[in-house]
């Protein structure tokens, strides 16, 4: 029997026509399916047109609406396909890698470089493609379909602005490639059996800075009253100008002692932080007692924080769900 997929549409470049002043997602989810009629050969399908926005525009509150009718149809459905903008795709992935827990069915997310409606376009195989990993009975859990392969929710990130393998797996295995409408998988997926585990709070307002040389303290000291945590990206495998005794580390313990969530993290795409090389990095992690984000990606480091501030703003509590490793975010090695 063929299994049943729902398709949720958001909008994005898959969807997008000139409007004039620009590329506008305005191309319906029926529109969008009757372009690649082979899919219902593939699988029972239905669509829904949950938004219509560049994916720009899409944050917390479109995560929400996204897993909040995912849930609503969890029982209805064998898995979901999000068609979505490639500019913040990584973040959803994250995003809903954490809201959506443990969960035995598949959610995939896909979009294109070039729109649909185009004869030179990625979007049809990328759409074919998601609903053949969607079908498998191997999928399960979060996770990207682009270019020809399945990449972890959290593991995803947007490298190239044009290619049209824009999307690679950061310091982890691809899941599996999909060739001639074949699963290849390079490695077997966790048994995720059991109920799946939704969320529906996130919150938090969260500054993400990455460090310059020469950068002055100011700007930490300057924003500490505006939000509630500080993702700081530094030097190699992680390292505070200063060390332990400068105005950065000064202005970060200000931090600290209101209660504050600060994680460092390395400006390198590739290999993570290390904090206890350096002395310029173990001795400030240690006395202001800062967490380090090791090989998160900085969309799963953003988008874990704010669905930890959704359910705990208690500093124990949020040090212990960031270190909880969901979904292969946290590799410590």
């Amino acid at each position: 029997m063929k299994r049943r997929i729902l398709m949720i549409a958001t909008g994005g470049t898959i969807a997008s026509m000139d409007s004039g002043e620009g590329l506008a997602p305005v191309i319906s989810s029926e529109q969008i399916l009757e372009t690649v009629p082979e899919i219902r050969d593939l699988c029972q399908v239905d669509a829904v047109q949950l938004m219509n926005l560049d994916s720009t525009n899409i944050g917390p509150e479109q995560w929400l609406k996204i897993s909040g009718h995912i849930r609503g149809q969890y029982e209805v459905y064998d898995g979901f396909v999000v068609t979505h903008g490639t500019d913040t795709m990584a973040y959803t992935a994250a995003a809903l890698s954490y809201l959506i827990q443990n969960s035995p069915k598949p959610v995939v997310i896909t979009g294109a470089q070039k729109s649909i409606s185009l004869r030179d376009t990625d979007a049809r195989i990328n759409l074919k493609d998601s609903f053949v990993y969607a079908a498998d009975a191997g999928s399960e859990g979060v996770s990207i379909v682009f270019g020809g392969k399945a990449i972890l929710g959290t593991r995803a990130r947007k490298e190239r602005t044009k290619s049209f393998n824009a999307f690679a797996s950061v310091d982890y295995p691809e899941l599996a490639a999909i060739r001639d409408q074949k699963v290849i998988r390079y490695i077997p997926e966790p048994d995720l059996s059991g109920e799946p585990v939704f969320y529906d709070r996130i919150g938090g307002r969260l500054l993400l800075l990455t460090l310059i040389p020469g950068m002055s303290a100011e700007v930490l000291r300057a924003c500490r009253d505006q939000y509630d945590g500080v993702v700081l990206q530094t030097f190699g495998v992680g390292g505070l100008p200063g060390g332990d005794e400068g105005p950065l580390a000064g202005a970060l313990r200000e931090w600290t002692e209101r209660g504050k969530v600060v994680v460092v993290m390395t400006q390198v795409p590739y290999e993570g932080s290390d904090m206890e090389v350096y002395q310029v990095g173990q001795t400030v992690k240690s006395r202001l007692r800062l967490m380090e984000a090791y090989n998160m990606t900085l969309e799963a480091v953003v988008t874990k924080l704010l669905w930890i501030l959704g359910q705990t703003r208690e500093p124990e509590e949020v040090r212990r769900m960031f270190y909880t490793e969901v979904r292969r975010d946290l590799i410590r090695v």
